[in-house]
C-alpha cells in the first residue's frame, strides 16, 4: 500500500491549489478526484459560467453596435455553440490542472475516497478499488445545488446549474429561484440571449448579502433589462403541466402562479460529507459543515477539511487561500489565520457586482462611526466613452481613525477593480492614502478614488 505525506480528497480549487503548495513544500502528495480535475469551479462553475456570460457580453454589444456608431447586419446566435464554448473552455482548463498535477509531481488517483478507521483511505474507481495511507489527510470534497421540498428537480424541466450550463435548446421562459451570484448569473445571461426571465428572491432585496444601495441598484437595472423581479416571495409548490412548469410563489400572503419552460433551483449549496467515512472515524460535523480550527484541523489528529465543507464564504479563491494556510501550518510555517473581513465577493452578471468588507448596516451595527463615500460611473468619462455609466462605486470608512470597513462596486469591470480595496485594508490603509495614491485618468479605478474623496468632502468630478 503507497503511503504519501499528503493526501487531498478533491480536485477542485481548494484541492489541487493546495496539493500545489504541498509538493513546492517537499510533501510527497497524492490528490483523489471521482470526475474531473478542477472540481465544480473549474468545470461546472465559475470558468465555464464566465465563457457564457461573455457569449451573452457580445451578443448585447452587438445588439447595441448602432450607438458605438457602427451599423452590423445580419448576424445571430446559435445557442448550441455558446454552450459548446463554454465547454471547451472548461475541457482546456481541466487539462491544464492535469498538467499541472504532473509538473509538481502530484499521483492523482480516480475514483470516490473514503476515510477508514485506520486513516487509509479506499478509492472505489469505475473498474477496481485500491487503497492508500497518508500521514496527513486533507477534505476539500466541496459542495453540491442545494434541494428544496417545494422544488423537486427532475433534471429536466426543474434544473439545477450544471444543467443550466449544457441546455439543449433554450427555453422561451425561465424561472430562477434564489438571486445570489448564481441566480443573477443565470438571470442575466438567459435574458440577454432572449429568455424571458422571473427572478424569485426570498429577501426583501436580490443579492442579499450585498449592501442594499447595491441590490437596490442591480435590482432597477435588471428590471430595466426586463428581467421580472419578485421579491419577498417564496415557492410554495411546483408541478409539471405538459411542457410547462406552474410555480405556486407565495408573496406578501399571496399566492400567484408563474409558469416557465424550465426552473432553475439557485437556493444554495449542500456540503459533499456522506460517504466519505466522517461517521466512522468520528469528525465533527455542525449544521452541514465539518467543525475545524483556525488552521483547519478537525477533532480527529493529523485530517484536516477546507472549502464549501466548512463554514464560511462558499468561493473558490476563499478554498484556495484556505488549503494554503492549512498545509503551511502543517509544515510548521506558521501561517496568520484569514481573516474572513476581508474576502472579496465578485458577481459577474452585467453590470459586475463586487464588495469586500463591512456593509454600511453592518458597520453601523458594529458601533461604527461612519463616513460614506459613492461615485457613479454616470460621473467617470472612461465609463462614458465605453457606454458602461450604469452603477456607481460606495466606500465606507470608519470616521474615529480613518480605517477603510467596507468597499461596493457595481458597474463593468468592478471584479477587476476590487483587488484594490482588498489590498489597502490588508495594509491597514487610510482614506487620505488612497487620495494621494495618484489613480491614472481614464480609468474606472478613478472611481475608487474619487469614491474615497466624497467621503471626505473632497470629491473633484461630481
Amino acid at each position: 500500500m503507497e503511503n504519501y505525506d499528503v493526501v487531498i480528497l478533491g480536485s477542485g480549487p481548494g484541492g489541487y491549489v493546495t496539493a500545489i503548495r504541498s509538493s513546492q513544500l517537499g510533501f510527497k502528495t497524492a490528490i483523489i478526484e471521482k470526475e474531473s480535475l478542477g472540481g465544480i469551479c473549474l468545470n461546472w462553475g465559475c470558468i465555464p459560467t464566465k465563457a457564457l456570460l461573455k457569449s451573452a457580453e457580445v451578443f448585447e454589444y452587438l445588439n447595441h453596435a448602432e450607438s458605438y456608431g457602427i451599423e452590423v447586419e445580419n448576424f445571430s446566435k446559435n445557442f448550441k455553440k455558446v454552450i459548446k464554448r463554454s465547454r471547451d473552455v472548461a475541457n482546456t482548463m481541466s487539462k491544464g490542472v492535469n498538467f499541472l498535477m504532473k509538473k509538481n509531481k502530484i499521483k492523482v488517483y480516480t475514483g470516490f475516497g473514503k476515510i477508514n478507521s485506520d486513516k487509509t483511505i479506499s478509492i472505489k474507481g469505475d473498474k477496481e478499488e485500491s487503497k492508500i495511507s497518508g500521514t496527513n489527510i486533507i477534505i476539500a470534497t466541496g459542495a453540491r445545488s442545494r434541494d428544496i421540498t417545494s422544488l423537486p428537480k427532475d433534471g429536466e424541466k426543474i434544473i439545477g446549474y450544471r444543467k443550466a450550463m449544457v441546455l439543449e435548446k433554450q427555453p422561451r421562459e425561465m424561472i430562477i429561484v434564489g438571486s445570489g451570484a448564481i441566480g443573477v448569473e443565470f438571470a442575466y445571461f438567459y435574458n440577454s440571449m432572449g429568455t424571458k426571465v422571473t427572478l424569485v428572491e426570498y429577501e426583501k432585496n436580490i443579492a442579499p448579502i450585498e449592501d442594499k444601495d447595491i441590490s437596490k441598484e442591480l435590482s432597477k437595472i435588471l428590471k430595466k433589462s426586463g428581467i421580472n423581479i419578485l421579491n419577498s416571495s417564496k415557492v410554495v409548490d411546483s408541478k409539471i403541466v405538459g411542457d410547462k412548469v406552474e410555480v405556486t410563489v407565495e408573496s406578501n400572503n399571496k399566492k400567484s402562479i408563474v409558469n416557465g419552460d424550465v426552473v432553475l433551483s439557485a437556493v444554495g449549496i449542500k456540503s459533499n460529507i456522506e460517504n466519505i467515512g466522517l461517521e466512522e472515524i468520528g469528525i465533527e460535523v455542525e449544521n452541514d459543515k465539518i467543525k475545524v480550527d483556525e488552521f483547519y484541523s478537525t477533532n480527529i489528529e493529523n485530517i484536516y477539511a477546507i472549502g464549501d465543507v466548512v463554514d464560511g464564504p462558499a468561493l473558490a479563491h476563499v478554498a484556495s487561500a484556505e488549503g494554503i494556510t492549512c498545509i503551511e501550518k502543517i509544515k510548521g510555517l506558521n501561517p496568520n489565520p484569514i481573516d474572513y473581513n476581508n474576502i472579496p465577493g465578485c458577481t459577474y452578471c452585467k453590470p459586475e457586482v463586487a464588495s469586500v468588507g463591512y456593509t454600511e448596516e453592518k458597520a453601523i451595527a458594529e458601533g461604527y462611526d461612519v463616513k460614506i463615500g459613492k461615485f457613479p460611473f454616470s460621473a467617470s468619462g472612461k465609463a462614458q466613452a465605453s457606454g458602461q455609466p450604469n452603477g456607481f462605486v460606495k466606500v465606507i470608512f470608519d470616521s474615529k481613525y480613518g480605517e477603510w470597513l467596507g468597499c461596493h462596486m457595481i458597474g463593468s469591470n468592478v471584479t477587476e477593480m476590487i483587488s484594490e480595496a482588498v489590498v489597502g485594508r490588508k495594509l491597514e490603509t487610510t482614506g487620505h492614502e488612497i487620495l494621494k495614491a495618484i489613480h491614472p485618468h481614464p480609468t474606472l479605478s478613478e472611481a475608487v478614488m474619487e469614491a474615497v474623496a466624497d467621503a471626505y468632502d473632497e470629491v473633484i468630478h461630481l
